[in-house]
């Protein structure tokens, strides 16, 4: 873990803490909006500091982390997870969306055959068809 005398780029940060598998990837998001810092849209290299808020989207997630450790260096899951704290109302948010997705999945999954039809299927199809356009 960091100081606060280490100087880190956020987007060198946002790897380290394991937010994005790459450094490149980091800064695009950074550099496209779906990073905020403390309210306000910053660039790749802005300084981090302890304390800062980080609003972080990425996909269909979003996650308000406040930055307690600053590293360079990219660690182990555990060691990452140190480096930030997530926000309560953060946590319940990404919560209920996850259920809220859970539920959707599962009516979507019922709603739908999964696979090619049977052999009983296809004929009841077939004279579905076949007796429609007569």
């Amino acid at each position: 873990m960091g100081t606060d005398e280490v100087k880190l780029r956020l987007d060198k940060w946002l790897w380290a803490a394991r937010f994005f598998k790459t450094r490149s990837m980091a800064s695009v998001a950074v550099s496209g909006g779906k990073v905020h810092c403390n309210g306000q849209r910053v660039k790749p290299a802005r300084i981090v500091q302890i304390g800062d808020a980080l609003r972080i989207k990425r996909g269909i997630l979003e996650m308000t982390v406040i930055v307690k450790g600053v590293s360079g260096q990219r660690r182990s899951a555990k060691e990452a997870a140190e480096l930030y704290l997530e926000t309560e109302e953060s946590l319940s948010t990404r919560e209920r969306q996850r259920e809220e997705r859970r539920l959707l999945r599962s009516i979507h999954d019922n709603a739908h055959p999964v696979g090619r039809p049977t052999k009983r299927d296809r004929r009841l199809i077939h004279d579905f068809t076949r007796n429609d356009s007569d």
